[in-house]
C-alpha cells in the first residue's frame, strides 16, 4: 500500500477521539515547567495498553466476537504481568471492526480483571447524550471498585461525523457542554435542570454514583502548547498522541507541568499517559514488516479522517509530517535494549506512564509473546528506583 503524502491539517489543538490512574481528586492534576530537576527526576515507570479490539462483520462461518476475546484475554494476561492499566479507543463506521461500545467492552473486562484500570481513549463527546453517558461511566466505575479513567475527547475522523450528521463546526460547543452536564449528573446530590444548546434535562437526579468521588479522573489528548495548557487549567490529566515525536513529548510534559503548578498544584508523572506503538523483536526483517503494517493502519486511519476539501481535523501528530518518518520515530519496534533506549529518552523527557499498542505486531501469537517479552525483559529496569549513589 502506498503511503499518503502529508495532509493538511485543521489543527483545533485537540487530540480527538483520546481520570489519574489512582482515586479521583480533581484538584490532584498538576502542572508542567522545563524538564524535572535532577532531586524531581522520574526513576520509575508504570505502563499500561492502549489500542483496541476488532469485531469484523462475518457470516454463519466467522466468528464476530473472537476479536472481543482475545483482546479480553490479552488484558487479563497483562494484570497478571503487571500492567497499570488498560486505554480503549472509540471509533465508528471503519468497515474493519474497531471499537465502538467502548464502555460495553470496558464492563465486561472488569468483571474479568481485579487491578486493571479501565480507560477510555477516547470517549468522543459531541456523538452521546450526555445524561446517558454519565449513567453508564458511573455504572462501571462502581461494578469495578473505582477503576475508571474516563478519557474524553472532541472528535477527528471526518467519516463519523458525516455518519452521525454531526457537523464537525459544532465539535468544540458540544463536547463542551456535554461535559459541563456530565461532572453535574455526576456531582449533584440534588435535582437539577439543565437548558443548554443541544440538550435540556428537567428535574434529574443521574444514578448510580460513581465509586470515584466527586467523579471519575478525567482525561483528555491534547496536541498542542495551548490545549495542553487547557487541560491543567481544567485539573484534568493528559493524554499524548502515539505518533508525537519525543522531542514533542518532552515538551507537551514541560507545558503541562509548568501550568499545573502555576496553579499551586504538585506535578504527578502519572497524570501524563504517554502512547507509544511496541513491538519486541530481535528480527530486522519483522522489525521492517511491523513498521509497514503500522504504516498501512496509519494511512487507512487518515483516509477516515480527511474531509472533502484534503483537510484533516485533529493534532498535529495525527496530519502533518513526512509518514514514513513519523513512523519510525515515534514507534518503539526492535530489541529490549532497542526499546529500553526509547524509554529512557521518555522518562528523561518527564515521563512516568506509558501505553502501549502492539497493534503493528500483527496480533496473535506473535503480539501475545512481544506482550510477554516487554514485561519480562524491558519493565524490570523502569520499575525499580535507582539505587542511592553511596549503594553503587
Amino acid at each position: 500500500m502506498t503511503p499518503p503524502g502529508p495532509a493538511r491539517r485543521a489543527d483545533n489543538g485537540m487530540m480527538g477521539g483520546l481520570a489519574s490512574p489512582s482515586r479521583n481528586r480533581v484538584e490532584r492534576a498538576p502542572g508542567c515547567g522545563a524538564r524535572p530537576s535532577r532531586r524531581e527526576k522520574v526513576t520509575t515507570m508504570q505502563f499500561g495498553l492502549f489500542g483496541s479490539a476488532s469485531a469484523r462483520r462475518g457470516g454463519a462461518e466467522f466468528d464476530s466476537s473472537e476479536g472481543f476475546r482475545d483482546f479480553i484475554d490479552y488484558n487479563v494476561e497483562a494484570e497478571a504481568l503487571g500492567f497499570h492499566g488498560t486505554f480503549v479507543v472509540e471509533h465508528h463506521f471503519t468497515g474493519y471492526g474497531q471499537v465502538s461500545a467502548t464502555l460495553n467492552l470496558l464492563t465486561w473486562l472488569g468483571a474479568r480483571t481485579r487491578r486493571l484500570r479501565l480507560g477510555t481513549a477516547v470517549i468522543v463527546l459531541p456523538w452521546h447524550n450526555p445524561v446517558l453517558l454519565a449513567e453508564q461511566a458511573a455504572t462501571l466505575d462502581l461494578l469495578s471498585g473505582g477503576r475508571l479513567d474516563f478519557g474524553v475527547g472532541k472528535g477527528y475522523r471526518y467519516n463519523e461525523f458525516a455518519g452521525f450528521r454531526v457537523p464537525m463546526e459544532e465539535a468544540d460547543a458540544r463536547f463542551d457542554e456535554c461535559l459541563e452536564v456530565m461532572i453535574k449528573a455526576w456531582t449533584a446530590d440534588e435535582p437539577f435542570s439543565h437548558r443548554g444548546r443541544y440538550w435540556s434535562f428537567d428535574g434529574i437526579v443521574v444514578e448510580p454514583p460513581p465509586a470515584q468521588r466527586p467523579h471519575p479522573q478525567i482525561w483528555m489528548g491534547a496536541g498542542s502548547e495551548r490545549s495542553v495548557r487547557r487541560v491543567a487549567a481544567q485539573g484534568f490529566n493528559l493524554l499524548l498522541g502515539q505518533y508525537a515525536s519525543p522531542a514533542d513529548v518532552a515538551t507537551h510534559i514541560a507545558t503541562y507541568r509548568s501550568e499545573v503548578e502555576a496553579r499551586g498544584r504538585r506535578f504527578d508523572p502519572m497524570q501524563v499517559g504517554v502512547t507509544r506503538a511496541f513491538f519486541v523483536t530481535d528480527s530486522a526483517q519483522e522489525r521492517e514488516a511491523a513498521l509497514a503494517r503500522r504504516l498501512q493502519n496509519r494511512a487507512r486511519q487518515l483516509k477516515l479522517a480527511t474531509q472533502p476539501d484534503g483537510t484533516v481535523h485533529g493534532g498535529p501528530d495525527r496530519a502533518t509530517g513526512d509518514p514514513r518518518t513519523v513512523n519510525e520515530v515515534s514507534a518503539m519496534y526492535g530489541s529490549a535494549d532497542d526499546i529500553a533506549k526509547k524509554l529512557e529518552e521518555l522518562r528523561d523527557a518527564g515521563a512516568g506512564y506509558v501505553l502501549i499498542n502492539g497493534g503493528g505486531s500483527g496480533g496473535g501469537a506473535r503480539g501475545r509473546e512481544s506482550l510477554r517479552r516487554f514485561a519480562r525483559e524491558v519493565m524490570p529496569a523502569f520499575r525499580e528506583a535507582e539505587a542511592p549513589a553511596s549503594a553503587r
